[in-house]
């Protein structure tokens, strides 16, 4: 099949803003379509849900970079990726994937994520007590991003004194605003974030504590430990996973919802419905956007398209996710839906094992949000809100207004 790649203007603030009617416009041309991403890199993008589905299943569609034909590829990716190929989870297939995602779900368990659910709810309200008596805030600032960053931060064991360091560090290397990224920031970040990642990894050998990193040092699988690199590579992924697409989630679901009013005031009057709810957001607006990355290891076959060998795969969850086949009225926020099996998380081996956590951190920050924030309000004009261009999808700031009102401070009901 040939077809004249499609150009996806990551420049252009109006689709970064709202790329879903361009969405819309390639998922009915056709279910696999060639297209220019960020970066000028080309990609085969699969639009519609049942595709994704399988593709993200593919046998011969694999997780390895090393398998693109494409060398910028490699070439591109910031030195943390560069050096750990090897050792990154996310970036690897079976049987390499097997034994680190064992070795790290024996750590980062289920019942574990459960306990922590106490500890998130008093982050949320000390943030929000900070800043409730103003009447105003940037939610991304104030809220949205500090909460998943201490929660992770305690999660893993990272020293109060260094979390401003390792965010700066993973700002600089993934959330890159809307400019092309400076090779040379990225490389200097991950040598600096590499260089306290082994520092840390040996004051915690010699002094483990009752956190994540200490667990992973020790975690064994039929007698194989994570090598020094994957230690690395697993700590850097956590951190980085583990807040910068939850900032994402809480950012565009408080925005969503303040896009529309009718279903803020049923969840605020139906706080039940706020599980519900946030799949809703991973579907309607995802914070992974377009999608998931894979690479062809031989010639394949996608809803009768010939992808050839070494092509770079996109699945487009974030086009896929609103296959009207799938989803009725796609397009429409609803936050009582009930079939939702979104992709935003993945799908088969690679399913995002900080699922839980990130539903979990989701639920409490809006949640809180909404119960402590009375007459909550968007600060600007909708038009004005910045969004981040490509790969990770969530609004840069998110001013809003709210009922002042000293004596919410503290409430905890």
């Amino acid at each position: 099949m040939s077809q004249q790649p499609v150009l996806l203007p990551y420049t252009d603030p109006a689709f970064v803003a709202d790329p879903f009617p361009l969405y819309t416009q390639l998922r009915e041309a056709g279910p696999v379509r060639r297209a220019v991403i960020a970066g000028g890199l080309e990609a085969w993008l699969v639009t519609r849900y049942e595709d994704g589905l399988m593709a993200l299943s593919h046998p011969q569609l694999s997780s390895d970079v090393r398998d693109a034909s494409d060398p910028r590829l490699i070439e591109r990716l910031p030195a943390t990726e560069r050096e750990s190929v090897l050792c990154n989870m996310l970036r690897s297939d079976p049987p390499d994937h097997t034994r680190l995602r064992r070795l790290v779900s024996k750590a980062f368990t289920a019942h574990r994520v459960a306990e922590l659910r106490p500890r998130v709810q008093e982050i949320a309200d000390r943030l929000l007590d900070e800043i409730v008596p103003a009447g105003r805030a940037d939610l991304i600032e104030s809220y949205a991003l500090p909460l998943p960053v201490t929660v992770i931060s305690e999660l893993l064991g990272v020293p109060v004194a260094d979390r401003h360091d390792f965010q700066r560090w993973t700002d600089d290397m993934t959330l890159r605003g809307t400019e092309p990224p400076d090779p040379a920031r990225v490389d200097e970040a991950w040598g600096q974030m590499r260089s306290y990642l082994t520092k840390l990894l040996e004051a915690k050998r010699a002094r483990p504590g009752d956190d994540l990193l200490s667990a992973l040092i020790v975690a064994r699988d039929e007698e194989q430990r994570l090598d020094e690199d994957e230690l690395i590579a697993m700590a850097f992924l956590l951190l980085a996973a583990g807040y910068i697409t939850t900032v994402n989630l809480i950012g565009s679901g408080i925005a969503a919802l303040l896009a529309h009013p009718d279903q803020l005031r049923m969840l605020r009057d139906d706080p039940e419905l706020l599980p519900g709810a946030i799949e809703e957001f991973l579907r309607y607006d995802g914070p992974v956007n377009p999608g998931i990355a894979r690479f062809a290891r031989e010639d394949v076959t996608i809803a009768g398209v010939n992808v050839p060998r070494g092509a770079t795969v996109l699945v487009a969850s974030a086009i896929a996710d609103r296959d009207p086949e799938h989803f009725p009225e796609p397009d429409r926020l609803d936050i009582a839906r009930q079939d939702n099996a979104h992709l935003a998380f993945g799908h088969g081996i690679h399913y995002c094992l900080g699922a839980p956590l990130a539903r979990l951190e989701g639920q409490i920050a809006i949640g809180t949000a909404l119960r402590r924030l009375p007459d909550l309000a968007l600060g600007v004009p909708p038009d004005e809100l910045r969004w981040r261009p490509g790969g990770l999808r969530g609004p840069e700031h998110l001013p809003v207004t709210f009922t002042s009102d000293d004596a919410t401070v503290g409430s905890r009901s």
